[in-house]
């Protein structure tokens, strides 16, 4: 289950980059904060809470 939820913040992640067109306007906020969350998971999985 923990496997799943990395990946699909990973590919939040990627789809919240500026770069792409439908992102562009949002600026680097949504990036940031998916960077912040994926970086909890992680975390959380390295001390096995999760």
């Amino acid at each position: 289950m923990a496997n799943i939820l990395i990946i699909i913040l990973i590919l939040a992640l990627i789809g919240v980059i500026p770069a792409w067109p439908h992102s562009r306007g949002w600026g680097y906020g949504p990036s940031g904060l998916a960077g912040v969350i994926l970086l909890i998971i992680v975390v959380l999985m390295l001390t096995g809470r999760l």
